[in-house]
């Protein structure tokens, strides 16, 4: 009897768990502020709709079977000779490959609509950013505008931005989640990422990937103003007394935790690519680096 009723009470327990935990406050990536993050939103939520066409059907058959067919019905249909059915076989195999085709299509349609590589046309100039990830902190350099900014990026709504990553530390990975798109970022290798935000608004950015004892703090502030705030920001930044040159760099390369945010008023040209280049024996920093091995610097030049 204690069997019996567990068949039905831990699916019941499950449903009521999943149906109270749904609703503990907004997520993130379901609450896009951008064409890409609605993009993916719309991917995200039109899969799950289709799995569910098979996880619904099977949760309430999981229920009403054991009931159906239990041995204690003594009133059941009993029929031995049943062997099979072309109507079930059908429906087993037909709607799941339909799905699987479908989703399939989605995945394959989205991954190229949504290349995080491919450049946004919004008629507009973008705002390109060179972001590094350090231990525990992520550096935004604006070589258009030759300033630089720790733990913080500022930019203009409605307008594309365009990101170079990289990092100088172990592999990390940048991610605005209502922005979307999560971009890993490699020691030796830059990554490409577009976005852009619809609205002036606050979005948090922050870490995806763990990267030791500072990675609980390694999270920034993202916030996207109008075009005559960002212009007045851009003056802020330059009255900063701090210059970002290669031995300032040095400094900002030892492991800090809860780093606060840090004005540039100037950088050193080509300090991007020099970070980059220190990690394939390129460069004037290369020295400071360890020897890498073979086949690395080839893996660079494919994805620069």
């Amino acid at each position: 009897m204690r069997e019996k009723r567990n068949i039905f009470f831990l699916p019941a327990v499950s449903l009521l768990v999943s149906g109270l935990l749904g609703g503990c406050g907004k997520v993130a990536i379901l609450n896009p502020a951008g064409p890409i993050g609605r993009a993916e939103r719309d991917l995200i939520l039109t899969a799950l709709g289709l799995m569910m066409i098979v996880v619904v059907p099977v949760i309430l058959m999981a229920l009403w079977f054991p009931r159906r067919y239990s041995a204690s019905r003594k009133d059941a249909a009993y029929t031995p000779k049943w062997t099979r059915s072309a109507k079930l076989e059908l429906i087993v195999w037909l709607v799941p490959i339909a799905i699987v085709t479908t989703l399939g299509h989605l995945a394959w349609s989205g991954a190229h609509r949504l290349d995080p590589f491919r450049p946004m046309d919004r008629g507009v100039k973008p705002v390109n950013v060179e972001v590094v990830a350090m231990d525990w902190k992520w550096l935004f350099i604006y070589p258009d505008q030759d300033i630089a900014v720790i733990n913080k990026l500022v930019f203009p709504a409605g307008t594309p931005l365009s990101f170079r990553i990289t990092s100088d530390t172990v592999v990390n990975s940048f991610f605005i989640p209502r922005l979307g798109s999560q971009m890993y970022a490699m020691a030796g290798m830059v990554s490409r990422l577009h976005l852009l935000a619809d609205k002036p608004g606050l979005y948090y950015g922050q870490s995806q990937q763990f990267s030791g004892k500072g990675y609980a703090g390694m999270h920034f502030e993202a916030r996207a103003v109008s075009a005559a705030r960002f212009k007045d920001w851009l003056e802020n930044v330059r009255r900063s007394p701090d210059r970002l040159d290669a031995v300032r760099f040095k400094k900002l390369e030892k492991p800090s935790i809860d780093a606060p945010v840090t004005y540039f008023s100037n950088v050193e040209p080509g300090l991007f690519d020099r970070i980059v280049g220190s990690f394939v024996n390129m460069g004037p920093m290369a020295k400071a680096r360890p020897p890498v091995r073979p086949g690395v610097a080839g893996a660079v030049a494919g994805v620069r």
